[in-house]
């Protein structure tokens, strides 16, 4: 029986469910002379609706969330009735929705990344919430919540958007020499994840000002402009998220835009009196017991533990950077932010590494 519920539980995953409601509960009756012909169609005008919460859900990297969902019917239905549930998650650039859990019951089937991770929540009545755990970068999204009951099927959309920081990025070797999938690669060994538009738009909000164009999740090229000027599409132009449009994703070639969460971990800075090559800052910070940080760690520490150091230090991809919470003298410029000398090929600096907790 465990078997034929999961591969029960399975084609529900792999079929096409287009939500409709056409005002009736259909009950299928067969005569009683078994003739095959259906005698009759009851109906009973219920609806099913589904419900979850208009604004978004709020996580972090590594925590755990729920994204809660119910159904009701109107009016209301008595009785226990069998309902099938399935969640998936919407892909940014409108391909086919990822499937993430299928339940019949109290039996459910993970799926994909979320095996492990996801969980059916039911704990009141006509309940369909689930549960994530170790919320990852790429959880990040749109999900839906589908509620199949016989011939009515409906289902709503709940918003996960994990607190973050965007950061722009260019590799050693230069502005605009990233097609998409080495934007995204150079993200991940970043710490990071390419980041999405609303996630752009979120930054461009709080402050983001940025020249240089960008891959995003979508496969859109797109830049982010507080203050207008002639290098940056005209000063004309009103203050927004300039964009490129779909670019193509081998030939093409700009910067990416990464995003990444709260740490899991600290954020230190290791000095030496006569500075540091990267080999050796990398020695440094195993002998901490830690390893090199990465941009997206750098950044993190500064967004959400407000780590300020006026000091420059190396990071694993051979960049020196240091971050300034309160901006003062001899630190660069008036405003907050993540300060960055390049990729020196020679000189002496401190590290800054990353220990996980």
């Amino acid at each position: 029986l465990p078997l034929l519920l999961e591969a029960t539980l399975l084609r529900l995953a792999s079929g096409s469910h287009h939500p409709f409601y056409n005002g009736f509960y259909y009950n299928r009756i067969v005569n009683d002379k078994h003739s095959g012909q259906e005698k009759v169609v009851y109906f009973n005008g219920a609806k099913l609706v589904v419900e979850t919460p208009k604004d978004p859900v709020y996580s972090s990297n590594g925590a755990n969330v729920t994204l809660p969902c119910r159904y009701h019917y109107e009016p209301d239905l008595e009785g226990k009735r069998k309902i099938r549930i399935k969640w998936s998650k919407l892909r940014d650039d409108y391909t086919k929705e990822q499937d993430v859990l299928v339940a019949i019951g109290k039996t459910y089937v993970a799926f994909g990344d979320f095996r492990g991770r996801a969980h059916i929540h039911q704990a009141g009545r006509r309940e369909a919430s689930l549960i994530v755990s170790d919320v990852r970068l790429q959880d990040d999204g749109k999900y839906r919540c589908e509620v199949i009951d016989g011939l009515e099927d409906e289902s709503n959309v709940v918003d996960l958007r994990l607190q973050g920081i965007v950061f722009p990025y260019q590799p050693p070797r230069g502005q605009y020499s990233l097609n998409f999938h080495e934007a995204e690669r150079v993200c991940q060994e970043q710490g990071a994840i390419l980041a999405t538009f609303h996630q752009l738009f979120q930054a461009w909000s709080e402050g983001l000002d940025w020249c240089n164009a960008g891959w995003l999740a979508d496969g859109t090229v797109q830049y982010p402009i507080r203050l207008p000027r002639k290098p940056c599409g005209g000063v004309h132009l009103a203050p927004g998220i300039r964009s490129y449009g779909p670019r193509h994703r081998h030939l093409h070639r700009f910067d990416a835009f990464c995003f990444s969460s709260a740490l899991r971990g600290e954020v230190f800075f290791l000095d030496h009196p006569s500075g540091m090559t990267l080999e050796e800052a990398k020695q440094s910070c195993q002998d901490a017991g830690a390893e090199i940080a990465r941009v997206g760690h750098l950044y993190s520490a500064w967004k959400f533990l407000g780590l300020d150091r006026c000091d420059a230090g190396w990071l694993a991809d051979g960049s020196v950077r240091y971050p300034i919470a309160k901006p003062r003298a001899n630190c660069g410029p008036p405003e907050p932010g993540v300060r960055s000398f390049g990729f020196p090929s020679k000189g002496r600096f401190g590290v800054f590494c990353y220990k996980e907790r």
